[in-house]
């Protein structure tokens, strides 16, 4: 026994020294050496961890990410650390591995549970996988932990909104344009909140503030034309929705809200323009082909009518995702 430790004593010093100066190389930019000398350590020593980390993180850096999973998983098997689940879980990340991303960054919060930029990020990356309840319950622990981050607040109302639980939603996105006065973004959640839930005066109230603290936000002079329009506030409406499109002018919706004040003002001709345009930057929207048929039938151009109809079905069957809302999924188990 005694011959035994000490055979494998001595391999782990080679397997020591030979990482040793594998780090070396790669902190000279030699990582073709580097990574000779760590794969000869673990030739001499397979779980010898530094190896195993290391040359798994330049491989990762590499992206030679398939060829560094091997490494950390072993690595994370022989000591489980925060540093080693994070690498593994961004390794994960660029192989496109989504869950099994998340599970390494929840296996590295085990080791830092307060770490509220990491439970921002797997919030955000449940929400990619349509995790939506997941990523609620993780945004919310995160802005308990961080109660005066306003990104915190907004990627919670966003996940809350996404998972289906408005209610909570709008009572978050009210207490954070309380707690953030000065911020167009809290004001904006407000006001989008608020409208969804029939407050249309109060709604309206956010969104000039939002439009007041920041000139450059498109989406409250597109929220606050379109409840003009729903108003049947039509001449009022222009204003802001042209703002909005003139800010970005692949926004499709403003568009065709814009085309819906225009055609009621029997500006019928802008209103035409405005649709082709929405037509153009958003080519898998069905919207704007309904009411081009509308208005096409309101003209007598009964052939451009059933042609924008037909189309506007067709891109209903085709692209169905683009008028729904995507659908919560849960977390698969292992």
């Amino acid at each position: 026994m005694t011959t035994v430790l000490l055979a494998v004593a001595l391999l782990q010093a080679a397997a020591d020294q030979l990482a040793a100066r594998a780090l070396e190389a790669a902190q000279a930019g030699d990582a073709v050496s580097a990574e000779k000398l760590w794969k000869e350590a673990l030739g001499r020593a397979p779980n010898h961890h530094a190896s195993l980390f290391n040359l798994g993180v330049m491989l990762h850096r590499q992206r030679r990410s398939a060829d560094a999973v091997p490494l950390l998983d072993r690595a994370a098997t022989l000591q489980p650390r925060y540093e080693v689940h994070l690498i593994r879980g961004q390794n994960f990340q660029h192989l496109e591995r989504r869950e099994e991303a998340i599970r390494a960054w929840l296996a590295a919060l085990r080791f830092q549970p307060a770490n509220v930029k990491l439970m921002q990020v797997v919030s955000l990356e449940y929400s990619k996988g349509r995790y939506f309840h997941e990523a609620a319950s993780m945004a919310r622990q995160a802005l308990r932990s961080a109660p005066n981050d306003i990104n915190l607040y907004l990627i919670s109302i966003k996940a809350l909104q996404d998972a289906g639980n408005q209610d909570t939603a709008s009572l978050l996105a009210a207490e954070a344009a309380a707690k953030f006065p000065d911020s167009a973004r809290a004001q904006f959640e407000a006001g989008f909140h608020l409208q969804k839930r029939g407050a249309t005066e109060k709604a309206l109230a956010h969104l000039q503030r939002a439009m007041a603290l920041d000139a450059n936000y498109e989406e409250p002079y597109y929220f606050y034309g379109d409840l003009l329009v729903r108003q049947s506030k039509y001449a009022e409406s222009i204003e802001p929705l042209q703002k909005a499109i003139a800010i970005r002018p692949g926004y499709a919706p403003a568009r065709v809200s814009l085309a819906r004040a225009l055609s009621n003002l029997d500006r019928v001709p802008e209103a035409l323009i405005e649709l082709e345009s929405a037509t153009i930057v958003d080519p898998k929207n069905a919207q704007p082909w309904v009411l081009l048929s509308q208005l096409y039938f309101r003209l007598g151009e009964e052939a451009k009518a059933e042609n924008a109809k037909q189309t506007s079905l067709r891109l209903r069957r085709e692209f169905p995702s683009v008028l729904e809302a995507p659908q919560a999924r849960p977390f698969p188990a292992r």
